[in-house]
C-alpha cells in the first residue's frame, strides 16, 4: 500500500530545510577575496603578536563581506561603505556602554526594535540592521571597556570594513562597467532561451521578475549619464519591448495556424514562417548576450540580423490572411520585433544612438534624499502596532534584550551567544524562523564536532588556524547564502579557530558555543511559539498590492491609446515591472503560507488559483499593450473606455475585499456583458483595433475568475448556499 503523502506545511518545512539555492551560490572570485579580506589582517596581527587587535581588524572585514556582491561598483560601494561606518558605530556603542549591564540591555532592545523595522524598508536594509546589532551584541559583551578604548576598537573594526570594500572595489578602475555588462547579458540569455523552441508555448510561460542583480543595476545606471551607462539602459529597455513583442506574436502565430487551417495547404505557411523568425530571434539575442560577456561579437550576429530583415519583408504576405484582425497584426508584430532587434544589435556593437530624452535617462533616477524620505515614510507607516512588521520588532527587541540579561546573569565567557542566537533565528514568518532555528542549531552542532576533528587532525600552529579561517570563510561566502544550515557549519568552524588565534582553546570554545548556541536557538523558537506573526494575515495584502499593480499597469496601457510619448512610455516600463515586484512578493508570501501549521489544502489552492489567473490577466494587458504600440494614438470607441473604466473598478474592489472591506463585494461591475457590448459594437473598431476584441475576452475571462477565487478565498470554506448567494454578483466566465 502506498505512504501517504506528508501535510503540504511538512514539504514546505522539509523543502526549506534541504533546498540548496543555486542561483544564490557566489562567484569563487567573490569568496577568495572576502576571505583574503578575512585572513590578511590576521596574518599581519599574529606576525606582530598582536592577535587581539588583529581579530577586531578581521571582525569587521568578516561582517562587511556579507554586503558585497555582483552589482555595479557604484553602488556596491555606497552600501559596503555604509555596511563599514555603521558597523564601526555599533562596535563603538557596544564597547562603551557593555559595562553597566541595564545600559547595555536597553540600548539592545533599542536596537533589536529598529534592526527588526528595517525589514519594512528592504531586506538588505534589515539585513544591515541584523548585522550591526551583532556587532553590539558581541562588543557590549567584552566588560569593562574605557573611552579611548572603545574608539580604538571601532576604527580597528572600521579599519577591517574599508579594507574589505577595497578589495570589493580593486577591479573598478580597469573593469567599469563589467557588473552592468554581466547582468544585461543574462538578461538576453535568459530571452533566447524563453524565446527558443521549448515545450510550453511562449504564449504561456510565467511574465518573470528581474532578478535581484537586474534590478540593482537597473537603480545604478539611472545615476550614471555617461555613453556606456545609457547604452547598457537602453538594452534593458529593450529587453523587455522584445519579449513583449515575441510573446504577442506567438499568441498571433496560433491564430494564423488557426485561419490556414482552413485554407489548402501551401509549401510554407504564414505560421511556419513565424516560427522560423521566432527561432531567428531567440539566436541573435544569444549571439547578442555572448557577445556582451564576452565583449567580442560574433560574426554570425550580421547573418542572423539578416534573416530577421528578411522575414519583416516577407512579413507583408500576412496582409493577405482573409481575417483582416489577424494578418495585419501579424505583420505588424513582425516588423516592430524586426525593428527592436536592429536596435539591440547596433547598441551591442558599441553604436550609442544620439538624441536620447532627458527623461528617459531619469527614469530610474533617485536622489539620495528622496530615498532617505521614502526610507522614512516606510518607518513611520509601519510604527503601528496593526503592521507585521512593528509587532516583529517589539517581538524582537524584547526576546533579544531578554536573553542578554540572561546571558548577563549567567556571566559565563561567551554568553552573548545566547542573544545573537535570538536575533539571526527570530524572522517575521513561521517558516523562516522555524526552518533557521532548526538549521542554526544543527549547523552549528555539525560545525562544532568538524572543528574538533580539524583540531585533531592538524598540529596547532598559527598558520594552521590561518588557513582554516580563510577556509571556511571561503566556504562561508561561496555556498553559505544558498542553504543556511552550510552557513551555520561555516560560520562556526570560522568563530571557534578565529577565537583560537587569540590564545583560547579550541575545546573550550566548542563547549560554550555549543551551549549557548543551544539555548538561543530553543529560547528563539519558544518565543515565535508564544508570540506567532503568522503570514496567513498578511498574504491578503500582498495579493491586494499585487492587484493594485495590475490595475495601475493596465491604466497605463489603456492611456497608451490616446499618448505616444516619452512620459507614457516611461510609465508602461515602470508600472509593468512594479506589477513584476509586486507578483513575486505575493509568490514568496504563498509559499511562506504554505509552511504554516493549520493552513488547509483548499486554502492553498485557492491561492494558487489566484496567482494563475493574475498571470492570465497580465498576459493579456501585455498584448493589448502591444497591440496599442502598433497604431497612432487616437480616441478608443466609447464602448472600450466603458470596459476599461469596469476593469479598473473590479481590481480596486477586489483589492479593498482582500484588505477586509465588506461593501466591496457588493459593487462589481458585470464583465462579460461590458465585452459582448465591445463585441456589438465591431463596427466603431478600426482594422487596427480588432485586437481589442480577443484580447478583452481573457481579460473578461481571468477577472472573472480571479473574483471568484477572491470571494472563496474571503469566505474561507463557503457552504453552497453562501456560494450560490456569492454567484449572483458576477456572470459566467
Amino acid at each position: 500500500m502506498a505512504s501517504n503523502p506528508p501535510p503540504a506545511p511538512v514539504a514546505a518545512l522539509w523543502r526549506s530545510l534541504t533546498r540548496l539555492d543555486r542561483s544564490k551560490i557566489n562567484s569563487k572570485w567573490l569568496a577568495l577575496r572576502n576571505s583574503a579580506g578575512v585572513a590578511a589582517p590576521l596574518a599581519i596581527g599574529m606576525a606582530f603578536g598582536n592577535a587581539l587587535g588583529a581579530v577586531a581588524v578581521t571582525t569587521g572585514a568578516l561582517n562587511v563581506s556579507y554586503s558585497d556582491g555582483r552589482d555595479p561598483y557604484s553602488q556596491r560601494a555606497r552600501r559596503m561603505l555604509a555596511w563599514t561606518i555603521l558597523g564601526a558605530v555599533a562596535v563603538f556603542v557596544g564597547s562603551f556602554s557593555g559595562a553597566t549591564n541595564w545600559v547595555a540591555v536597553t540600548l539592545t532592545f533599542c536596537w533589536a526594535f529598529t534592526a527588526g523595522l528595517m525589514i519594512s524598508i528592504s531586506t538588505r536594509a534589515g539585513d544591515l540592521g541584523l548585522n550591526t546589532l551583532v556587532a553590539l551584541i558581541v562588543f557590549a559583551a567584552r566588560g569593562v571597556t574605557t573611552f579611548k578604548g572603545a574608539l580604538y576598537t571601532a576604527l580597528l573594526v572600521l579599519l577591517g570594513g574599508l579594507l574589505q570594500t577595497a578589495l570589493a572595489l580593486l577591479s573598478w578602475p580597469l573593469r567599469r562597467y563589467q557588473p552592468e555588462r554581466r547582468a544585461v547579458a543574462g538578461v538576453y540569455l535568459a530571452l533566447a532561451n524563453e524565446i527558443g523552441p521549448h515545450s510550453d508555448p511562449l504564449s504561456s510561460t510565467p511574465l518573470k521578475a528581474p532578478s535581484q542583480e537586474v534590478q540593482d543595476t537597473l537603480d545604478a545606471l539611472g545615476r550614471d549619464y555617461s555613453t556606456e551607462g545609457e547604452r547598457f539602459r537602453l538594452l534593458l529597455d529593450q529587453a523587455d519591448r522584445i519579449r513583449m513583442s515575441a510573446f504577442v506574436l506567438a499568441r498571433l502565430r496560433d491564430q494564423v495556424a488557426g485561419a490556414e487551417n482552413a485554407q489548402p495547404p501551401a509549401p510554407e505557411s504564414r505560421a511556419e514562417r513565424i516560427d522560423k523568425l521566432l527561432v531567428t530571434t531567440s539566436r541573435l539575442l544569444a549571439a547578442i548576450g555572448e557577445c556582451l560577456t564576452s565583449g567580442e561579437c560574433a560574426t554570425q550576429a550580421p547573418d542572423l540580423l539578416a534573416q530577421v530583415q528578411d522575414s519583416a519583408k516577407q512579413a507583408q504576405s500576412l496582409e493577405k490572411n482573409p481575417d483582416p484582425g489577424i494578418g495585419p497584426d501579424a505583420a505588424s508584430a513582425i516588423e516592430v520585433l524586426a525593428g527592436q532587434l536592429r536596435a539591440v544589435a547596433a547598441l551591442a556593437l558599441n553604436a550609442v544612438p544620439a538624441g536620447l530624452d532627458a527623461f528617459a535617462r531619469l527614469e530610474m533616477s533617485r536622489p539620495w534624499k528622496y530615498q532617505m524620505k521614502s526610507w522614512i515614510a516606510i518607518l513611520r507607516a509601519n510604527l503601528d502596532p496593526r503592521s507585521a512588521f512593528f509587532r516583529h520588532a517589539i517581538r524582537l527587541a524584547v526576546w533579544v534584550s531578554l536573553g542578554d540579561a540572561i546571558g548577563r546573569s549567567i556571566n559565563g565567557r561567551r554568553a552573548y551567544w545566547i542573544p545573537m542566537t535570538i536575533a539571526v533565528v527570530l524572522k517575521p514568518d513561521f517558516g523562516t524562523t522555524f526552518s533557521r532555528g532548526v538549521l542554526r542549531l544543527a549547523g552549528t552542532f555539525a560545525g562544532l564536532g568538524l572543528a574538533t576533528l580539524l583540531y585533531h587532525f592538524f598540529p596547532e600552529s598559527p598558520l594552521t588556524q590561518l588557513f582554516l579561517v580563510g577556509t571556511f570563510t571561503f566556504l562561508m561566502r561561496f555556498v553559505g547564502p544558498a542553504n543556511y544550515g552550510l552557513f551555520s557549519v561555516a560560520i562556526t568552524g570560522l568563530i571557534v579557530f578565529l577565537i583560537a588565534a587569540t590564545g583560547v582553546s579550541p575545546r573550550e570554545v566548542v563547549l560554550q558555543r555549543g551551549a549557548n548556541t543551544a539555548i538561543g536557538g530553543l529560547i528563539a523558537l519558544a518565543a515565535y511559539a508564544l508570540w506567532p506573526t503568522w503570514e496567513r494575515t498578511q498574504v491578503s495584502e500582498s495579493l491586494a498590492e499585487m492587484l493594485d499593480a495590475a490595475r495601475a499597469y493596465f491604466r497605463a496601457v489603456v492611456n497608451r491609446f490616446t499618448r505616444e510619448d516619452t512620459e507614457i512610455e516611461s510609465r508602461l516600463d515602470e508600472t509593468r515591472r512594479a506589477w513584476r515586484r509586486a507578483r513575486s512578493a505575493a509568490e514568496a508570501s504563498a509559499d511562506r503560507v504554505a509552511s504554516e501549521p493549520g493552513i488547509s489544502a483548499e486554502r492553498l489552492q485557492t491561492l494558487t488559483s489566484i496567482l494563475a489567473s493574475s498571470y492570465a490577466l497580465v498576459h493579456a494587458i501585455m498584448a493589448i499593450e502591444a497591440g496599442a504600440g502598433n497604431r497612432q494614438p487616437q480616441t478608443a470607441p466609447e464602448a472600450f473606455e466603458t470596459f476599461a473604466t469596469d476593469v479598473e473598478f473590479t481590481l480596486y474592489f477586489l483589492a479593498t475585499a482582500l484588505r477586509g472591506s465588506p461593501a466591496a463585494t457588493q459593487t462589481l461591475p458585470k464583465l462579460r456583458e461590458d465585452h459582448s457590448r465591445l463585441v456589438a459594437a465591431r463596427d466603431s473598431f478600426s482594422p487596427a483595433d480588432e485586437f481589442i476584441l480577443s484580447q478583452t475576452d481573457v481579460v473578461t475571462t481571468s477577472l472573472n475568475s480571479l473574483r471568484e477565487q477572491v470571494m472563496r478565498y474571503i469566505a474561507g470554506q463557503p457552504s453552497a448556499g453562501v456560494l450560490k448567494s456569492l454567484g449572483s454578483l458576477w456572470p459566467e466566465t
